[in-house]
């Protein structure tokens, strides 16, 4: 085996059907016992006669591993579950609904709904950031003059009819990278976000847009390059590392997605900071993978919410 990952033949090796893919998800799910997902109760459980089914007894509650995560209702077998949590990790650029189709066997149309249920999953709040930190915002969507005449804002060009994101990474080993869909890039809207995700004390690397002004005070060190004069660094001082996240995350919707409608856009950017968080390539496979099971609880996405 890898030192950092395992390949497709051995994952198969592991979960060969779905009887080993429960195991594993209630092993990790209940790493003390089963659980009763609605009162939290472990000691008045039932098992039934099928495998995998329990009953509370405390509030009468039949369920499986599958209640209350991403799983729950779907009639796709847990180990292909694994398979596509396996691919979406180790895909840098991530994987389309046609590609998981083919590789799953469902149709396009499910694998569009479990891509969507498992980008649910890699949403997670973590510790705020600190020590140094590069933020940087970026606009996602079509060239308005590859637009078709019934679909042009005729408001000029640049970031018109895109939707801004903010990101900011941490530098050092972990480099733990926060990013967020935003209504607007106004001052208001970018430095809350910034308070809320990084740690008063920091220091702070922008560009000079004018929303990032006053940052350094109270609670930031904040220093800037100046992109407009072909700055891109001065010393320690750059914005180089969120780029590159700009530049996996675009090449991904491009080059793979092709398209991220707005009110989807936010589960995408989840979806490829997780890669970068959790799903970490310097993790081995199977840590990523159990990050991905720990963060499927309570994040049931159901297919009118998500069309909706």
């Amino acid at each position: 085996m890898s030192r950092s990952t395992i390949s497709t033949f051995q994952l198969f090796k592991l979960f060969p059907d779905e009887a080993t893919a429960r195991e594993y998800l209630e092993g990790r799910l209940w790493p003390t016992g089963t659980i009763c997902p609605a009162c939290k109760a472990g000691d008045h459980i039932t098992v039934r006669k099928a495998a995998g089914f329990y009953r509370c007894n405390a509030c009468q509650l039949d369920f499986t591993v599958r209640t209350g995560t991403i799983f729950e209702r779907s009639h796709v077998p847990l180990h292909k579950w694994i398979y596509a949590m396996y691919l979406l990790v180790t895909a840098r650029k991530g994987i389309s609904s046609m590609q998981l189709a083919k590789e799953i066997g469902i149709t396009q149309k499910s694998a569009w709904f479990v891509l969507g249920r498992l980008r649910e999953a890699c949403h997670g709040k973590m510790g705020k950031l600190r020590g140094f930190i590069e933020i940087d915002e970026t606009f996602v969507g079509g060239k308005e003059g590859n637009k078709h005449k019934c679909k042009k804002l005729n408001a000029g060009r640049g970031s018109v009819g895109k939707t801004a994101v903010l990101g900011m990474r941490e530098r050092g080993e972990s480099g733990r990278t926060v990013a967020m869909v935003i209504p607007t890039t106004d001052i208001n809207t970018v430095q809350n976000e910034i308070h809320g995700a990084v740690e008063a004390g920091s220091v702070l690397f922008t560009d000079e847009y004018g929303a990032y002004n006053d940052l350094d005070g109270l609670f930031f060190e904040h220093h800037t390059v100046n992109h407009s004069l072909g700055e891109f660094a001065r010393g320690p001082i750059s914005t180089n590392s969120i780029e590159s996240v700009w530049a996996v995350l675009k090449r991904g919707l491009h080059g793979v997605y092709h398209h991220a409608s707005p009110k989807h856009l936010h589960r995408y950017v989840d979806e490829f900071t997780f890669r970068l968080n959790a799903g970490n390539v310097a993790r081995h496979t199977t840590e990523r993978l159990d990050s991905f099971v720990d963060g499927v609880v309570g994040k049931r996405l159901t297919y009118k919410r998500l069309i909706r």
